[in-house]
């Protein structure tokens, strides 16, 4: 069986991480802070959309590739999908700016705890079907 979802997803979560990354890379220049955040609230609300991202978004593709592999239907795979995605836009967007409106970086991470709890879930369910 071949991975055709989760490829998808990677690929929009993987040009979500560059623009993360290159408004990092704006935000240092601007500051001329090379390592850090040398006090710069900005940056370092940027830092940690970006480090919180790449925490979370790997184990959570591949939980979905795994899922993939072992056989579950597309309609599930495209909801986990789009749950992390919307839930990484939304953190991303709640915690960027100052005042932070907290119910945006709550839903974000509620969407991506839920695509670890039904990714892990149905994958234990999957490899327990497979066993018996």
């Amino acid at each position: 069986m071949s991975l055709t979802v989760t490829p998808f997803y990677a690929s929009l979560l993987g040009l979500q991480l560059i623009f993360l990354s290159l408004r990092v890379i704006r935000l240092r220049r601007r500051s001329r802070v090379p390592l850090g955040d040398g006090g710069d609230e900005t940056l370092l609300r940027c830092l940690r959309v970006q480090g919180n991202f790449a925490e979370y978004v790997p184990f959570c593709l591949l939980l979905i590739a795994l899922a993939e592999l072992q056989g579950l239907p597309v309609w599930p795979l495209h909801g986990l999908g789009l749950a992390l995605l919307a839930g990484r836009l939304i953190h991303a967007s709640g915690v960027s700016r100052d005042p932070e409106p907290y119910r945006l970086r709550v839903i974000g991470m509620f969407l991506t705890f839920a695509v670890l709890g039904f990714g892990a879930a149905l994958n234990l369910l999957l490899s327990v079907q497979a066993l018996l």
